[in-house]
């Protein structure tokens, strides 16, 4: 395939022609790692008919790098840590807590502001596909991959468009299937491989999940109040 993707659209829709054998199960759901991932997940989860919701994670910014994750929180407490990155830049655990504390802050902000009043997705002995634009260290993913596991899925599935191959490698031993269209050297960032990689707002990402919510409303009429 051409490497750079066009935008985060085009990605998603590749995406989902990869994960055709999960199409039309019932047992599916897409859960999308806001905010880039979330217009990926959406044409995925149109690609496979299959529902979207959201993870949320975020990542704990190295001090003096935030873009460089030295780990990542997910909901239900769970933390992971890049052992190897504290180690070398000498981050002692005071300050990873009120990393972490002010990260779940912004963690609880979200989930209050895309979801609403829209429930929380039936995650035991589901099929979950983790969906991001794309990884790096893999940090946020695998802090997803942890905080699902607790719930008991019936299989965790990490789809992306693109990644460098340790971060695949290295998620492969976490998830039970690991579906990257790409995984270029050198890597560098995520945004190289896209001709389009323009913020994704909060409001784009609250648009896309009314769109999925409302079709998936439309095909359930049944399970409306």
């Amino acid at each position: 395939m051409k490497l750079r993707f066009e935008d985060r659209i085009q990605a998603g829709r590749l995406l989902g022609q990869a994960l055709h054998k999960y199409a039309k199960r019932p047992d599916v759901t897409i859960l999308a790692l806001p905010r880039g991932g979330v217009p990926v997940g959406f044409e995925v989860a149109q690609a496979i008919n299959a529902p979207l919701d959201i993870m949320l994670v975020r990542k704990l910014g190295t001090p003096g790098n935030e873009e460089l994750a030295m780990g990542a929180i997910a909901s239900g407490g769970v933390c992971v840590l890049n052992s190897d990155l504290v180690a070398a830049f000498n981050i002692s655990q005071e300050l990873i807590e009120a990393v972490a504390r002010k990260e779940q802050q912004e963690l609880e902000r979200r989930e209050r502001a895309y979801r609403g009043d829209h429930p929380a997705p039936a995650i035991e002995d589901r099929c979950l596909i983790l969906v991001d634009d794309g990884l790096a260290t893999g940090a946020s993913m695998r802090a997803a991959v942890a905080a699902l596991k607790q719930r008991k899925p019936a299989s965790i599935v990490v789809a992306i468009p693109v990644a460098p191959p340790d971060t695949v490698e290295i998620l492969k031993e976490e998830a039970d299937e690991v579906v990257c269209l790409a995984t270029p050297e050198p890597f560098l960032a995520v945004g190289r491989w896209y001709e389009d990689f323009s913020q994704t707002s909060d409001e784009d990402v609250k648009a896309f999940l009314a769109r999925a919510w409302a079709m998936e409303s439309d095909l359930n009429p049944m399970e409306q109040p």
